[in-house]
């Protein structure tokens, strides 16, 4: 049974109670804050699709921690549904009905979602973790029930259970696309050896997988200055390049003294050079005098056997990470560099790889959200409660298409749904695409450029 761990390390379920949590405004723009949220916990088995026969209720089930250490964050993205809903009271005018359940109640949230399923709920959003949607799933597609869980935690996806969280893999399926319409063909990866590099190294896969392109090459660090540097010399093939551009070079050899010369030789080739000359290098028996040749600079370098390179690091790694990337001359126009949307928070840092992509929802589509948000609850959204305002939406609009219950077919609908952070569809396999824009870093304190953003999500499933 594998582990499905946090996908933004350093964070616990019992860190999201404190404030520092969400202290940097610059997270909700990037719409990557439900990684926070994946939590540790073991993947739970499919339940195999869920039953075959959906349930026919539009009652909205609702499974997040109204106690406990997380209670204010379950009741900021209770105000968020509520607010996509259109109401602030359980039951809403136009039929709909938000049955709300505690999963930090005795019976957790194994118990929430058995509580859902018997109360006749249609569908259930929530839980928030990964480890809550991993117990909380097997009861409600027993049921027929569909789930739209708010951890990011890819491994959680599985038929009738949607993972709402803005994925790794979203954001690399949206890099690779734009790379491929760039005419980049050949991928490969450079990523730190934790859960976010391992992540973004599956996402690469199934990319370049579902996007019919050929397999790329993934190398995992071990956080080291050495181990950044070897890896990409690897699998940049930088002995094979180096030695075929001296092998072409023009330029003489620069000299390099013999190291095995003997005292004797040293001797007899002092006495036949003038005795200033001998004195100069070092051959008259005094200590030699220090020498100020520049170091022989690398000669130009072909291209490596990838046009394009994901990154995943941060902080001091990825400073170690651009300057291998110097030593090996892996830059623009020969390779693309990409990185995660946790670049985002300092792209202005970034002129080092100027030209660099990210992507990242589009922050100027959730002011709509955050002034109606503000009216109603007077502060400013979590960016959490993006999460459920799109799950609440989608349940929403669902309810009043005329169908009965939540079946699958239209909540896979090939036109998608509307949501906080712009346009996102729900796969048939769990997965969700949403259209992020793809970012540019541009360098010398100025902020990314937004290159694109589809105005509708990419449905490819593979």
């Amino acid at each position: 049974m594998t582990r499905a761990c946090s996908l933004l390390s350093g964070l616990s379920n019992q860190g999201l109670a404190g404030k520092q949590t969400w202290r940097k405004a610059g997270l909700a723009a990037l719409g990557i804050t439900g990684m926070a949220l994946a939590g540790c916990a073991d993947q739970s088995p499919s339940a195999g699709g869920g039953a075959s026969k959906p349930v026919a209720s539009h009652k909205i089930g609702v499974l997040l921690p109204l106690s406990g250490p997380n209670a204010g964050l379950g009741h900021e993205l209770l105000a968020g549904a509520q607010l996509a809903v259109g109401t602030t009271v359980p039951t809403d005018p136009t039929g709909l009905q938000l049955d709300v359940h505690d999963t930090a109640a005795t019976g957790g949230a194994s118990g929430a979602a058995t509580a859902a399923v018997n109360a006749g709920d249609g569908i259930l959003l929530g839980p928030l973790t990964s480890g809550d949607t991993a117990v909380a799933a097997p009861a409600a597609q027993s049921a027929g029930i569909p789930v739209l869980a708010f951890t990011s935690d890819v491994s959680q996806a599985h038929a009738g259970v949607w993972v709402m969280g803005i994925t790794p893999e979203d954001q690399v399926q949206r890099l690779v696309e734009q790379a491929r319409q760039d005419g980049r063909r050949k991928f490969a990866a450079l990523l730190p050896n934790n859960p976010l590099g391992h992540a973004l190294g599956s996402g690469l896969q199934s990319a370049c997988h579902d996007q019919g392109l050929p397999e790329p090459t993934v190398v995992y660090h071990s956080g080291t200055a050495a181990s950044i540097s070897q890896s990409l010399r690897d699998i940049s093939n930088y002995d094979t390049r180096l030695q075929a551009a001296k092998g072409s070079s023009t330029e003489p050899a620069p000299y390099t003294p013999d190291t095995a010369t003997t005292d004797a030789d040293a001797t007899k080739t002092a006495e036949k050079l003038p005795s200033n000359l001998a004195a100069a290098l070092g051959t008259d028996g005094s200590t030699p005098a220090p020498t100020d040749a520049p170091k022989a600079e690398t000669p130009k370098l072909e291209a490596p056997p990838f046009d394009a390179l994901l990154l995943g690091d941060t902080g001091l790694n990825l400073k170690n990470v651009i300057v291998a990337l110097n030593e090996t001359q892996i830059s623009l126009p020969s390779v693309r560099i990409m990185g995660p949307g946790l670049w985002a928070a300092f792209a202005t840092k970034l002129g080092a790889i100027k030209g660099a992509w990210y992507a990242a929802p589009d922050p100027t589509s959730r002011q709509t959200f955050v002034s109606r948000f503000m009216a109603v609850n007077h502060h400013m959204p979590k960016p959490l409660a993006d999460l459920s305002y799109d799950a609440a939406n989608v349940a929403k609009t669902v309810a009043q298409s005329g169908v009965a219950g939540y079946p699958a077919s239209a909540l896979t609908r090939q036109e998608g749904f509307s949501g906080v952070n712009g346009p996102f569809t729900l796969l048939p396999d769990g997965r969700v695409r949403r259209a992020l824009g793809v970012f540019e870093v541009i360098g010398g304190g100025s902020p990314a450029k937004m290159q694109s953003a589809p105005a509708k999500a990419s449905a490819i499933s593979g």
